[in-house]
């Protein structure tokens, strides 16, 4: 799983490069008022190239490392870039929303990656809703666009005015400043360390943290109308750069060192937007992507040499000397060490803060200032070669694998590669990349610069010879500013806990009240159902049992009727038969043998009398046929009358 994936990563470097070179572009009509468009330019031709970049050695170095759930993470680690990727490409807000809610999904479930443990789901709880927080601003920015403009397009937002465009830019800043860790927002990314070391790498990078600063790069210059807009973003960002930069000092975990130094490079960045410079700001992101994923997987080697993260319980320059040497490299670029591109980056930025205000020039001197202490700090405790006898630093069993070694040396080898942003043209580059423009530093600014960084490395390395340099925990008042000055207790009490609360409210109100109710519904159904049954089983077996005793009483009545109807039928039949037979005897006896006799009778009695007219005398048969003739001519003329 761990070649498949970096081999993805590595395709996809290939074809984001493709892309950035030919700059496609490409629309679908959701619906008549509704269009998704996405195009590799501007900025977007950087950032397609970058985040692949930087995914693939963290990927790497994920394979090598984790062992519970890895191919569960390396899908995860997959799919954020590919949404991360979406991201940048958007051209409108619509698909922006997709993206910022899929990178948003996608962080929670990388962060909450050891779920056993129900410290770290808290931690992803919190980190989760935070950022979902300013997510909402992202919503309002949408609304306010669409209602306005009828279109949800990046070149659609300069239309926008009036209370409008008020509303549009105070939503896109809540949004930018959740999602990059600015004050007040910033405590979510002590909680995002409960994910494994490559989620923090990534989210820390290339992709979550950046999301916010990229947008401001896309769309600042279209809310510069709006007069307070570019301050607010210089102002937030200053702030959150020095109060993340004490806190760096102060922290004694390793990686919570890392994580309150990306709150406060961002922040940088937000002050290099602030004064008009986006492409000060893009290369600050680049670089910056480049060097925090080196150093956070140099603390994850350490964190696992050590057994700890404590800071105070490294040391371990003398056991891992080619992890601290590319550790060196990242610590170099975070306090902006020249000839690293970070240290151009910085200075373009207070070239930027410069050509604004004065004063917002000295507060990104001492947030430079402070980035080298807690770099060296860091890399030193971390990695510090300390005395030959210091049996913290010599007891290591576990050492790097070939693959960790690989995956440092890659993003080490791309922070020193992007010092080529100190050669001429370089500026010129990014100024067409990103649209923005770079502004003349003064003269002094290097060299006040340059001062403060060698004053502050010079007093940090007088501390670790001397011994003054600790990584104890802060106590009391330290406490308190070293846990972003009590607001990451305030955002628990008042906003994770709250909601927490609120979600298992509702969710044993669903359980309770909706589920109970679909409950009840289903035990009352299943009670009519068997009473129905019960009661259909009666009625058909009474129905039957009736039918039955019909059909019994039917057969008797049949029976009855049978022997009743048809056998007194049949009797009487007889019976009137017999009397027939009887009433013909009677009959016979007295009309047909009557008749018969009587017939005989006349017969006799015809004979005797015609024996009577056999005279044998001749003129007595002639009288008698005289009178036959007149008699049938009597008859004739009767008839023919």
């Amino acid at each position: 799983m761990g070649v498949v994936a970096v081999g993805s990563a590595v395709a996809t470097i290939a074809v984001a490069v493709m892309a950035a070179w030919a700059e496609p572009e490409l629309a679908w009509r959701w619906s008549h008022t509704l269009e998704l468009c996405v195009a590799v330019n501007g900025f977007a031709r950087i950032m397609v190239v970058l985040i692949p970049v930087v995914a693939a050695p963290v990927l790497a170095y994920a394979a090598a490392t984790v062992e519970e759930g890895r191919t569960r993470l390396l899908a995860l680690l997959l799919a954020f870039v590919a949404a991360m990727e979406i991201l940048v490409v958007a051209t409108d807000l619509l698909v922006l929303l997709l993206a910022w809610e899929l990178i948003g999904a996608f962080s929670w479930a990388l962060i909450g990656h050891s779920w056993r443990d129900r410290s770290n789901g808290a931690a992803a709880a919190q980190a989760f809703i935070t950022t979902r927080i300013g997510d909402l601003g992202l919503y309002v920015a949408a609304g306010m666009t669409f209602a306005a403009t009828g279109a949800l397009g990046y070149d659609d937002l300069a239309a926008v005015d009036g209370g409008r465009r008020h509303a549009l830019a105070a939503g896109l800043l809540l949004a930018v400043v959740a999602k990059s860790a600015q004050l007040p927002f910033s405590p979510w990314l002590f909680a995002a360390m409960a994910g494994p070391t490559p989620v923090s790498a990534l989210l820390h990078s290339a992709t979550l943290v950046s999301a916010g600063a990229y947008l401001l790069i896309r769309l600042a210059p279209a809310l510069e109308p709006t007069g307070w807009f570019l301050p607010a973003v210089a102002g937030v960002g200053l702030a959150t750069a020095l109060a993340g930069g004490v806190i760096a000092v102060l922290q004694s975990q390793a990686k919570w060192v890392l994580a309150a130094s990306t709150s406060a490079q961002y922040g940088l960045m937000f002050v290099a937007i602030g004064a008009g410079s986006t492409v000060a700001a893009g290369a600050q992101l680049v670089t910056h992507a480049a060097f925090k994923s080196l150093l956070f997987l140099a603390a994850g080697v350490a964190i696992h040499a050590a057994g700890s993260g404590d800071l105070g319980g490294m040391r371990l320059g003398r056991a891992l000397p080619r992890v601290a040497g590319l550790s060196l490299v990242g610590a170099a670029a975070l306090a902006a060490i020249p000839p690293l591109g970070a240290a151009w980056a910085k200075q373009e930025i207070g070239a930027a803060a410069a050509h604004r205000s004065t004063w917002l020039l000295l507060g990104v001197l001492v947030a430079g200032a402070l980035s080298v202490a807690y770099a060296f700090r860091f890399q030193l405790l971390a990695f510090g070669r300390g005395p030959a006898d210091d049996a913290i630093g010599r007891r290591v069993d576990a050492q790097p694998t070939p693959a960790e070694c690989w995956s440092l040396g890659v993003l080490a080898a791309i922070t020193v590669a992007l010092s080529v942003l100190w050669l001429p043209g370089s500026g010129e580059v990014l100024e067409r990349a990103t649209g923005g423009e770079l502004y003349e530093a003064p003269l002094w600014e290097l060299g006040v610069t340059l001062g403060l960084t060698a004053a502050v490395v010079s007093g940090v390395l007088w501390a670790w010879r001397t011994g003054r340099l600790h990584a104890s925990t802060p106590k009391g008042t330290l406490a308190v500013v070293a846990d972003w000055y009590g607001l990451a207790r305030l955002s628990r009490v008042a906003v994770v806990d709250p909601t927490l609360a609120l979600s298992r409210g509702l969710a044993r109100f669903d359980d309770r009240v909706v589920d109970a109710g679909v409950r009840g519904a289903e035990r009352l159904t299943r009670t009519l159902s068997r009473l129905a049954w019960g009661r259909a089983e009666w009625s058909l077996d009474a129905f039957v049992r009736g039918l039955a005793g019909a059909v019994g009483l039917g057969a008797r009545g049949t029976r009855r009727a049978d022997e009743q109807s048809v056998d007194g039928a049949v009797r009487a039949l007889a019976a009137l038969t017999l009397k027939g037979a009887h009433a013909s005897g009677v009959a016979d006896d007295r009309v047909v043998d009557g008749a018969v006799e009587g017939s005989a009778w006349l017969v006799g009695v015809g004979g005797h009398a015609s024996r009577k007219l056999q005279t044998g005398q001749a003129h007595h048969y002639y009288a008698l046929v005289a009178v036959g003739v007149v008699v049938a001519a009597v008859l004739l003329l009767a008839l023919s009358s």
